[in-house]
């Protein structure tokens, strides 16, 4: 099943969990002004998406249910020819149709019209928009907010319920095109990793390795990151979303990458830790091999019916124990020293995904598996992470393409200096 009918199913099962004599309304958001005449790049929110497929700045979805009754309309701004010679095409009417296979588009511009007949003339008694926010204040609020505020103020009786947990339970499990989407952008993940091996040497600024990693996404159309690259040498590979990437890879130093392409608008979350100079001292090799140790270990867990609890433990116990077998740590009670994260997350539209994390792990999920040791005071961090899609029998390493042995990355990393 492809996504346009994925798009159809979810849709129905939003209408599905609505009450009746109701209507729902999700905004796709809108530009923000960077400078006079500069926006920030759009990107388009993540739930609008899912339901449609459309990706354009001020589209608005609308779901009514009344007396049972289904209805569908996409909302998207009339094409400009004049405003289109400096800004690009907007998306037609038969391209919305095609990709969200919606049959009613109507013009962005009649939204409150159209809405404002459907308040007075129908006995709608609930409103549900998406919610989104993870705070209890937190600027700027989002256009549902916006509306919310509105809505209540013009009509007090109107019931307003949020979406967003159904959404987000939805999204949790992953159909086969989205799964597809997800080994598309790990594969250009692993590519564009093996090319920053390839040319890396000491001395190096963080954002010069980061740049050979970027060309290979460029290349291959790739023109949104799943999230900030993090490539932190020495002791910044300590601090967990070290981001600057602009310091230098000094010689006998270790490099932690987190990074991931995208492939439309589906994270790959990967990690690695790689010794700049192409090669391991016994130190970092022997740190190196516990956190790999541990990753394996609580990867062989995964399966439906595990808790993110019981996976937690079983890379803590891993790594307590190293810890203490290495000489780092007297105690396993020191564990929270030297690894302070979660093991992992869901991962899909968002790198850090929504849905319920204390639910157990069930088919069609993805979720990452990441454990580190950040050893400050010997200036080495290390992180080993992968994707995971929880199968119906136990797991499938979606990225068990990307090198991660010891072995594997010496023979990779300044391959093109020999």
């Amino acid at each position: 099943m492809g996504h346009l009918e994925d798009r159809k199913i979810r849709r129905a099962a939003v209408a599905a969990a609505m009450e009746d004599n109701s209507f729902a309304l999700l905004f796709s958001g809108t530009r923000i002004p960077q400078s006079e005449d500069h926006d920030y790049p759009f990107s388009v929110n993540r739930n609008f998406y899912y339901l449609t497929g459309c990706n354009r700045e001020n589209q608005i979805l609308l779901i009514s249910k009344r007396n049972g009754k289904i209805s569908e309309t996409l909302f998207t701004p009339k094409t400009n020819p004049d405003l289109e010679k400096w800004v690009g095409f907007y998306m037609t009417p038969e391209t919305v149709k095609s990709l969200s296979h919606i049959d009613d588009v109507q013009p962005r511009e009649s939204f409150e019209n159209i809405l404002g007949r459907m308040l007075s003339w129908q006995n709608l008694q609930y409103c549900y928009l998406d919610f989104d926010q993870n705070q209890l204040q937190q600027e700027p609020i989002s256009l549902s907010h916006r509306f919310a505020n509105t809505i209540q103020r013009n009509y007090p009786g109107l019931t307003i319920r949020n979406l967003h947990y159904t959404l987000s339970q939805m999204r949790l499990i992953k159909s086969s095109a989205e799964i597809e989407e997800i080994r598309k952008a790990i594969a250009v993940t692993n590519e564009a990793i093996q090319n920053l091996w390839a040319h890396s040497q000491p001395g190096m600024k963080e954002y010069q390795l980061e740049a050979y990693f970027d060309f290979t996404l460029r290349s291959h159309g790739v023109s949104e990151h799943a999230f900030p690259p993090i490539v932190a040498s020495g002791e910044r590979a300590t601090i967990l979303h070290y981001v600057s990437n602009d310091l230098t890879a000094e010689d006998g130093e270790l490099v932690l990458l987190d990074l991931g392409a995208s492939s439309g608008y589906y994270a790959a979350d990967i990690s690695r830790t790689f010794p700049v100079n192409g090669k391991f001292f016994e130190r970092q090799k022997a740190i190196y091999e516990a956190v790999l140790e541990a990753e394996e270990k609580v990867i062989a867990a995964v399966r439906p019916g595990v808790t993110w609890s019981v996976l937690n433990q079983v890379a803590k116990d891993s790594l307590a124990e190293s810890l203490v077998r290495l000489g780092i740590a007297k105690s396993k009670d020191e564990i929270d020293e030297y690894y302070y994260h979660s093991v992992g997350h869901p991962l899909g539209l968002d790198t850090h995904d929504v849905g319920d994390r204390d639910v157990p792990l069930a088919p069609g999920m993805v979720i990452t598996i990441e454990p580190g040791l950040y050893i400050a005071k010997e200036k080495i961090g290390i992180r080993i992470e992968d994707d995971i899609w929880v199968t119906e029998n136990g797991h499938e390493v979606l990225s068990q393409a990307i090198p991660k042995t010891v072995s594997e990355i010496e023979q990779l990393v300044g391959k093109h200096r020999q």
